[in-house]
């Protein structure tokens, strides 16, 4: 038997539900701050990826997925969404419009990297990329967006842990600092670290195997490295998020993981009260680099990618995840062929009018659609019989009170409706 491949899902029964639900929220919420969608090719040009996202990173050296196609052509799928967003937006002159461009995207990113709890080889994002603008409102819009996202996904206690890399001056600044800290006690390290010590020192901190180790615990801070300009920028965006009331805290050790950050940076995370573990829902931060790196004018960007998989993990943790059991509002029953036709009718008027009907197609007795009822957890049962429709009736019984009625047919449509 073909079986899916490791470190993928099917989505399917309760959890579908609950994964069109998150859809549609996102969807609610980008409409309500005016982001409009926007679907990039799940693989690019290589080069796209290795540009923006960094040669050095883990991403690009260890987990993309990169192949030639038929012409010879070296492509990878996308490992994280803003690379697409950003050529999308210069390929086609997005730059040249008079106002700020919002995007938001919903969709799948692939990355080899060993499946474990949250973390998958084909996965699901939604994001959002703002390009054109450098105004710290901005930043904590973007912030803001997000919490408040997780927020009407009912998940609760969330924290934004955010931190500030600065100008280029001052990453430059924190970059000799952490260079001079680490260098004599690189090879008390990790191998990767010691070779992103030669590549890329700031990813350093980012590593998860030497989190919890005290040479990274004591490492130099990025806060103290920034210089006026950018100290002032960061308190701008702190004091914005106060004014949000968005609960944040500034931690020196977040730097994200992908080569393209500068200033602002961030993650969400849901606090564990029992434990106090935080569990990661999404990040980003501002690039106000990227776009000149890919060809494109001196301009601006901030965004933001949340995990999908993961947010569904947690909420089906939750006691709410019993609203989102699959269940219909109505289950139409007959016998003979002429009630058939019936069903037939009344199936579809309430199915175009909104409600989630479902009947018979195994030609099963009463007996066996009331199980079918059942198992469908349906709110009510619509019972047809010759006798009630040649007096132009029908039998509808409410499943949870068990309380039957003879309802008029032509006002059945109206009174399911006015019921549920």
């Amino acid at each position: 038997m073909i079986t899916k491949q490791k470190g993928c899902v099917d989505i399917g029964g309760d959890d579908s539900i609950l994964y069109e639900y998150i859809r549609n929220v996102v969807a609610h919420m980008m409409t309500s701050y005016n982001y409009s969608f926007i679907r990039t090719p799940i693989f690019e040009a290589s080069e796209l990826f290795h540009r923006s996202v960094g040669v050095s990173s883990d991403i690009v050296k260890k987990e993309t997925y990169d192949f030639q196609d038929k012409g010879g052509r070296n492509l990878t799928l996308r490992p994280e969404g803003t690379a697409g967003v950003v050529r999308s937006y210069l390929e086609n002159k997005g730059y040249s419009l008079p106002d700020v461009q919002k995007y938001y995207y919903f969709g799948t990113m692939y990355r080899y990297e060993r499946p474990q709890t949250g973390r998958l080889r084909e996965f699901t994002q939604f994001g959002v990329e703002v390009l054109g603008s450098n105004d710290p409102f901005i930043d904590a819009e973007v912030i803001s967006l997000q919490y408040k996202i997780l927020e009407a996904l009912r998940i609760s206690n969330l924290q934004v842990n955010i931190n500030s890399l600065g100008d280029n001056e001052s990453r430059m600044n924190y970059r000799e600092a952490l260079i001079n800290y680490l260098k004599p006690h690189i090879h008390e390290l990790c191998p990767d670290c010691q070779e992103r010590f030669n590549t890329n020192p700031l990813r350093i901190l980012d590593c998860k195997v030497d989190a919890q180790n005290e040479i990274i615990q004591n490492a130099p801070r990025t806060i103290d490295y920034l210089n006026t300009e950018s100290k002032k920028r960061f308190e701008t965006v702190l004091k914005y998020l106060d004014l949000l009331e968005i609960d944040y805290e500034v931690d020196a050790k977040i730097v994200r993981g992908l080569d393209y950050y500068d200033h602002t940076v961030f993650e969400i995370v849901s606090l564990d009260n029992n434990e106090g573990s935080q569990s990661v829902l999404g990040g980003g931060g501002r690039y106000n680099k990227l776009i000149k790196e890919l060809d494109g004018p001196d301009s601006y960007g901030i965004g933001f990618a949340c995990g999908v998989d993961r947010i569904l993990a947690i909420m089906k943790e939750m006691p709410f995840y019993q609203d989102f059991k699959e269940s219909i509002d109505c289950y139409v029953m007959y016998v003979s062929e002429e009630e058939k036709l019936y069903a037939l009718e009344i199936t579809q008027n309430l199915r175009l009018n909104g409600v989630i009907t479902e009947t018979d197609y195994l030609n099963k007795g009463l007996k066996g659609q009331f199980k079918a009822a059942d198992r469908f957890k349906a709110k009510y049962l619509i019972i047809l019989n010759n006798e009630d429709l040649k007096k132009g009736l029908v039998n509808v019984k409410d499943n949870a009170t068990k309380e039957e009625v003879k309802v008029d047919l032509d006002e059945l449509t109206e009174y399911i409706i006015g019921n549920l």
